[in-house]
């Protein structure tokens, strides 16, 4: 499991945002300048600006070597540097749920694939659980990336289900329940 430390009240601050969320995203293996990144999230670039300034100043974005555009205009490009792979920030979850839907709107029904899965695990199944998922994850996270592949998004949540209290009798065979629902028309 990758090792990760509790981000700081500033790191938290800053991921505790939609928008420099999917700004993450947006520049994770592709420098984009903030005029690129306005434009990609439909916002106006001042917008945009004090989100990317927040990322830099963080650490998140790093600048890029300046190049120049169309116009021969210099433009500065920004690259998300992974940090927050590697950071414990579980109070900004509503952030990352808000930017996984709206990215998620962006992309044809068809092209998305949805799992749900309900359990009733004993404490060391869980922690068993979980582990195994964060390795799979850590794994596939630390590949290096095929610039020729498509990109793909992964939300993972995990949370207790309130409709089911851990005290309420279960019948065994139904232990473990899964919607395996691919989004088709």
């Amino acid at each position: 499991m990758a090792d990760r430390r509790p981000a700081t009240d500033e790191e938290a601050r800053a991921l505790a945002s939609a928008t420099r969320l999917r700004i993450l995203r947006i520049c994770f293996d592709e420098a984009r300048t903030n005029k690129e990144i306005a434009e990609l999230l439909d916002r106006g670039p001042a917008s945009t600006l004090h989100h990317v300034r927040t990322l830099v100043r963080t650490g998140f974005l790093e600048p890029q070597p300046t190049r120049r555009g169309k116009r021969g205009a210099r433009e500065l490009p920004y690259l998300a540097t992974g940090k927050s792979w590697h950071l414990s920030t579980p109070q900004v979850s509503r952030s990352m749920l808000d930017a996984f839907l709206a990215e998620l709107d962006l992309v044809p029904p068809d092209d998305v694939d949805t799992t749900r899965l309900g359990l009733r695990l004993s404490s060391a199944d869980m922690v068993q659980f979980r582990s195994r998922l964060q390795d799979l994850l850590d794994d596939f996270a630390g590949r290096p990336d095929d610039p020729c592949a498509p990109a793909w998004s992964v939300f993972v949540s995990l949370h207790p289900d309130p409709n089911r209290p851990p005290s309420r009798p279960i019948d065994a065979d139904r232990a473990v329940t899964m919607d395996h629902t691919p989004r088709t028309s």
